[in-house]
C-alpha cells in the first residue's frame, strides 16, 4: 500500500493539521481527505511523496503555491 499525506490549510497556506494514511489507491486517500475535512478549513491537499496529487480548491495561479509541509507536532500517522 502507498502512503498519502493529507493536509488541511488556511487560505494563506498556513498548515492547520496533517496526517498520513496508507491506501491501495489515491482515490481512497482523496475521499478520506474530504470526509475528515473540518468545516472551518478552507483548503486541503493530498500528497504522495513529494508530489501533490490533489488540492481543493484547485491551485490555478502561480502565487497559489502549496505549503512547505512543516508539520511539527500536528502530524500523525494512521493506517486504513
Amino acid at each position: 500500500m502507498a502512503a498519502y499525506e493529507i493536509c488541511y490549510l488556511e487560505d494563506d497556506g498556513t498548515l492547520i493539521c496533517a496526517f498520513t494514511v496508507q491506501f491501495e489507491s489515491a482515490m481512497r486517500a482523496k475521499i478520506l481527505a474530504h470526509a475528515m475535512k473540518p468545516s472551518a478549513c478552507p483548503r486541503l491537499e493530498v500528497w504522495h511523496g513529494e508530489e501533490m496529487i490533489y488540492a481543493r480548491p484547485e491551485l490555478d495561479a502561480i502565487h497559489d503555491m502549496p505549503h512547505m509541509r512543516r508539520h511539527g507536532a500536528r502530524h500523525f500517522a494512521i493506517s486504513a
